[in-house]
């Protein structure tokens, strides 16, 4: 096993279009988990969610958040970024539907990228922003 540097751990996570398991704190304190479609602005993790998502319940209480991306194929590699996440509610919808289509592009390619951009850049869709904290990434662990 091999630890990534940050810049490593930042190529990692959008070399290849991997989905995110992203965990919020409940407001009893249970983590709630979720899958997202990410991608970076300079070192900052952006998705998207609904506006009255638990994830986005969550975040607007405490922003606090970790989100795990993984090689699932041998050697197997990882990567864990904990930070904290705003809230955007984009009142531009152009930057909103941009966004969400940049980041369909990633895991649906460009011929379906303009089709989910304009499902998921709609008024009452969420930019989330995760400020980095601290990263971890280790590759190749079964070596």
């Amino acid at each position: 096993m091999r630890t990534m540097t940050t810049d490593e751990a930042l190529a990692f996570l959008v070399v290849a279009p991997r989905t995110a398991q992203v965990a919020t704190v409940r407001s009893d304190g249970r983590p709630h988990i979720s899958t997202v479609w990410i991608d970076l602005d300079e070192g900052t993790v952006v998705f998207t969610t609904w506006h009255t998502s638990v994830k986005a319940q969550n975040i607007r209480r405490d922003p606090r958040i970790s989100l795990i991306v993984d090689d699932d194929r041998p050697p197997f590699s990882y990567v864990v970024v904990e930070g904290q996440a705003s809230l955007i509610d984009e009142p531009d919808p152009d930057i909103l539907r941009g966004w969400a289509t940049r980041i369909a592009r990633r895991y649906m390619g460009d011929d379906l990228a303009d089709a989910f951009g304009q499902r998921n850049g709609v008024p009452g869709e969420l930019l989330v922003r995760v400020r980095p904290e601290r990263i971890i990434g280790h590759a190749a662990v079964a070596d």
